[in-house]
């Protein structure tokens, strides 16, 4: 199921447009640093380039700048990286990065501004007569694996002292601390420094000593579900400031539940420092559940200086569920599973060419191949092969109909040039090969059937081997040694004369199911030229 749903994906998504987001906002300070980050598209392309441009005024293709103009404009790429090193007015606009195609694109919107605003500043809140700790704000900087940039301490001062450096951490932090702070990042590269700087505004409040106060575990009115004749214990968590005054404690209807263990329902209490203040646990321990407890209220109350919380709980018997629904449940996913599998294998090949046909799937031109697909015919002694109109009626639905560019050897290649070199050539510069037995061609040498089929190795080329309809399997003997080889590597699909003709037959959906996505869309090839 999961596999299924994977081969769908990428072939709905191979040629599809990616949906942009929003752009993210990036702001600096002119004269200083900035880096632009892009992530990666996927695993598969990790070798891939990242492709920048600048959509600012008309798009500039930044990547392809050269290391000259790059320097002119004050531009370093690596990695995924886009350095901005000195940023100005002319660096401020849209940028996108994207890998191996536009389309799954990410946008930056980048602002240069010389005097502060909202948009650029940070926030910290601290509380007096606590610890506190500045954090300048690790954003846009370089990635920690660029060997080229070499990081100084970072240089803190506070509005109204820029003269002055200021330190970042508070032992005891008070009102008077709150205010605008600006950090420096320097950063050597190239003997010469660059700077990146943060600006944070501390906010200084007073400490509410009974704000943690709360009951944490178990919810108001809550059901907890025991084993009748079983151990339980149930606990009660509270998270306070401070555990002076504080007193936490199980209620069995209105009776305090004493703490002597040797009681068949009792409570102990554990306590822990947290971060955020100390989580004092009371735990109602019952040795054996009866159905009596069942019948009972148990009520855990915190008292907290002038605070009171209490919670109260209803114990109830667990139910043994049937594993009747459980097992139906997988008998059903298991048949829709197969259901799905079984549509999947026999329908593959109409939604694949639905896929390309409808959604417009079909293959761009950047792969550097000249034809969709090479047309070979070859001669056999013991097969007839294709009838000539036939052979004729293939090429013209393939490149008419289909939209495939096709390498046919009689008018693709040059005359004069060697038959061996020009098969090869025409193979090099198709994305496929197709294999096609006609009694006008010539018979192919072992030599060079051979060559073919290390050529189609190497090149991991594709083959489609057309075989007649007409001939038994038994005396399927196309070729010499040399072209089973061929017929291996291949996949055959046959021609069954009439009821191939037309372009709906079984016969195209099969061929054009082996063959590459063609590159230009289907035509209309009228059927009144059936042969």
């Amino acid at each position: 199921m999961v596999s299924l749903f994977q081969i769908l994906l990428l072939l709905a998504s191979s040629t599809g447009r990616g949906v942009a987001g929003p752009p993210k906002e990036i702001y600096v300070k002119a004269g200083e640093m900035v880096v632009l980050q892009c992530r990666r598209a996927s695993h598969r392309f990790d070798h891939a380039p990242v492709i920048w441009t600048s959509e600012s005024k008309l798009p500039i293709d930044l990547s392809n700048m050269s290391p000259a103009e790059q320097r002119q404009m004050g531009l370093l790429f690596f990695d995924t990286s886009l350095f901005i090193l000195t940023a100005s007015v002319n660096h401020q606009g849209n940028y996108s990065c994207s890998q191996r195609n536009v389309s799954d694109k990410l946008w930056f919107r980048l602002t240069v501004y010389t005097t502060l605003t909202s948009s650029s500043l940070y926030s910290m809140t601290c509380y007096t007569h606590e610890s506190c700790t500045l954090r300048c704000p690790k954003v846009n900087i370089p990635p920690s694996n660029n060997p080229y940039f070499t990081s100084y301490d970072i240089i803190w001062h506070k509005e109204g002292k820029s003269a002055q450096k200021v330190k970042s951490y508070f032992s005891s932090v008070e009102d008077t601390d709150s205010g605008v702070y600006t950090c420096t990042r320097p950063y050597l590269f190239d003997g010469q420094i660059y700077n990146m700087s943060f600006t944070l505004e501390l906010d200084v409040q007073p400490k509410q000593r009974n704000k943690h106060a709360v009951i944490s575990y178990p919810r108001p009115k809550e059901i907890i579900y025991v084993d009748v004749g079983s151990p339980a214990v149930i606990k009660c968590e509270a998270v306070s400031y401070s555990d002076l005054g504080l007193l936490l404690f199980w209620l069995s209807g209105t009776t305090f539940v004493e703490k002597n263990d040797s009681f068949p329902v009792f409570c102990n209490h554990s306590r822990e420092d947290l971060t955020e203040g100390i989580k004092n646990t009371a735990n109602l321990v019952f040795k054996e559940v009866t159905e009596e407890d069942l019948s009972n209220n148990y009520t855990c109350k915190l008292q907290y200086f002038s605070l009171s919380i209490a919670v109260t709980i209803t114990l109830a018997k667990k139910v043994q569920g049937s594993h009747l629904p459980v097992a139906l449940c997988l008998v059903v996913i298991m048949a829709i599973m197969a259901a799905t599998v079984s549509v999947y294998v026999k329908f593959k090949i109409e939604l694949i060419l639905f896929l390309r046909n409808t959604l417009g799937c079909h293959r761009k031109t950047s792969d550097g191949k000249t034809y969709d697909v090479f047309l070979m015919c070859y001669k056999s002694d013991k097969v007839t092969g294709l009838k000539a109109c036939d052979t004729k009626w293939l090429e013209n639905v393939l490149e008419e109909h289909f939209g495939y560019k096709l390498c046919l050897f009689d008018r693709d290649v040059q005359p004069g040039k060697a038959t061996s070199e020009a098969l090869l050539d025409c193979i090099e510069q198709s994305q496929s090969v197709v294999l096609v037995p006609s009694p006008l061609a010539e018979n192919l040498e072992t030599g060079l059937l051979s060559a073919i089929h290390a050529a189609l190795v190497e090149r991991k080329t594709s083959l489609v081997v057309i075989k007649p309809g007409n001939v038994k399997e038994d005396k399927w003997e196309p070729a010499p040694e040399a072209f089973k080889l061929l017929e291996k590597m291949g996949h055959c699909v046959t021609w069954e004369s009439l009821s191939s003709l037309p372009p709906s037959s079984t016969f195209w959906k099969k061929l054009r199911y082996r063959l590459p996505a063609a590159c230009t869309k289907n035509k209309a090839l009228p059927l009144e030229v059936l042969p």
